[in-house]
């Protein structure tokens, strides 16, 4: 029987698929406005999240984009491109999105403008799978943007609380700004060698009279990425972000949309701005000392605060200098797939434990617990399963062995190593063992301390309750399964260095 030959636009059908599902979504609440049919509005989420993920599955198995199956498919004109990278990543996105979705049918019971909700997180994940296929600097700013504007809205969601409402003007300001960054940044590159899909731009770097005019629009091309993915000196709006906005879209937050803004940089950085072509800047050095800075600010913040979710805000800060490792090791003598691949398989495992974590948040929320860390207080007695799920998304987070953020975290080290960044291993080692004390802080307080008052708990949501035993469980079962996940990210990574 003859394999079935689909046509080269059906590579993009992950990224259609969440389109499709935020059209379905806008459709359904033109035609019932008032409807509050939870169920229905999750279902039909949960059903596009999971055959998005289902069809990249089937394509990272299959070899679509992949050196086995004629390499990577260039789409319209080479401005978009799907690789072993692109499904890495979708893959990871649509696996947040599954987790966000599954956890919202709890969470928002009760809420309006729930349609609004869903079709927006939707349209963030189709902005998000773009930009892993992004192969110009057009469709770069577009995918940024597409991914960024509901982001904006959905911080905001809660209209009638000040702190969402506010923690989203500040994120749309401090994103206006970067965007404003980022695109004069894309247009001195593109003054300068006349091109913006990513092969043209590395092809004319070489021939470029105007080095200082590129040296400064990579500059700003990287204060862009510094945005999205919440590292220093950009990342002040994530913990006001993270804490106003509803903690299932926290976690998507800091989980896919951090992703997706690295991805982006890998392939900007990778191939429009190739280490051994350019010479206006040494962005090597710019992410190095990003990342030690980053990752620094993030992790001592987080040791000051008192709230949780806050504290896990600047975890994610710091986690984002943990990735950019993978960008501020890539020096001459290093295994540059190796080095990536570090990074890309960190970010799959930080999207199941850090998402995790956040959805516990939620539940937390949805309980009424409240905010601080004495508010956990004995809350393992009336929640010992939801708590576990929590310690072991906590510790994984720290790099301890219970979960797969063991390996992720040792493989970054090793990329260090592998570089010959010394100061980049002995940052992540201090930092982790700085991160281990705050997170052990929220496991004491839940299985050590006495509660502060009388702490019942009378519900047990389903949907909160099985995103976050998928979460954990994806999250122990990455430890002995870490192996095929770098092997995977290491063969996509090839393809790009």
């Amino acid at each position: 029987m003859a394999a079935v030959s689909l046509p080269a636009w059906a590579a993009l059908a992950p990224m259609a698929v969440f389109a499709l599902t935020a059209l379905v979504l806008f459709v359904y609440d033109a035609v019932e406005p008032e409807s509050h049919n939870s169920a229905l509005l999750a279902g039909i989420s949960l059903v596009g999240s999971l055959l998005a993920l289902g069809i990249t599955g089937w394509y990272l198995v299959a070899g679509t984009g992949q050196p086995r199956r004629n390499g990577a498919i260039e789409l319209f004109g080479g401005n978009l491109v799907v690789d072993g990278m692109s499904l890495f990543f979708t893959a990871l996105i649509a696996s947040v999105v599954t987790l966000v979705v599954l956890a919202s049918y709890d969470y928002l019971q009760g809420h309006d403008y729930q349609a609004e909700f869903y079709s927006l997180a939707m349209l963030a994940a189709t902005g998000m799978a773009m930009m892993s296929t992004a192969n110009s600097l057009a469709t770069a700013f577009v995918s940024l943007e597409l991914a960024s504007l509901p982001s904006y809205a959905l911080v905001a969601y809660l209209k009638h609380n000040r702190g969402s409402v506010e923690a989203g003007l500040k994120y749309f300001l401090v994103g206006a700004l970067s965007s404003a960054i980022f695109a004069y940044g894309i247009s001195l590159v593109y003054a300068a060698t006349g091109s913006l899909q990513f092969d043209a731009v590395a092809g004319a770097i070489a021939d470029t009279s105007l080095v200082g005019v590129l040296g400064l629009g990579v500059v700003m091309v990287i204060g862009g990425f510094a945005f999205k993915t919440a590292s220093v000196p950009f990342h002040f709006w994530a913990p006001e972000a993270y804490e106003g906005a509803v903690a299932p879209i926290s976690g998507f937050l800091s989980s896919a949309s951090k992703a997706a803004g690295f991805v982006l940089a890998f392939r900007v950085f990778l191939t429009a701005f190739p280490i051994d072509v350019i010479g206006a800047v040494d962005w090597v050095v710019a992410f190095q000392v990003l990342a030690v800075a980053t990752m620094t600010v993030g992790n001592f913040a987080a040791l000051k605060q008192e709230k949780v979710k806050r504290m896990l805000a600047y975890s994610s800060v710091g986690h984002a200098g943990y990735v950019l490792i993978a960008l501020a090791a890539l020096t001459d003598g290093a295994n540059h797939s190796f080095v990536l691949g570090s990074g890309m398989a960190h970010l799959l495992v930080y999207a199941f434990m850090n998402t995790g974590a956040f959805l516990f948040i939620a539940l937390a929320e949805h309980w009424e617990v409240g905010r601080t860390f004495e508010d956990f207080n004995g809350l393992a007695t009336e929640a010992p399963f939801a708590c576990a799920a929590m310690s072991v998304f906590l510790f994984s987070l720290a790099g301890l062995p219970l979960g797969g953020g063991f390996f992720s975290k040792f493989y970054l080290l090793m990329a260090s190593i592998n570089g010959g960044v010394a100061i980049l291993a002995a940052a992540l080692i201090v930092n982790s063992a700085v991160s281990l004390y705050y997170y052990s802080r929220v496991v004491k307080a839940m299985w050590i301390e006495e509660p502060n008052g009388d702490l019942e708990i009378e519900s047990y949501p389903t949907g909160l309750y099985a995103a976050i035993a998928i979460a954990a469980v994806m999250t122990v079962l990455l430890l002995p399964a870490f192996g095929p996940v770098a092997e995977t990210a290491n063969m996509a990574a090839e393809m790009l260095v």
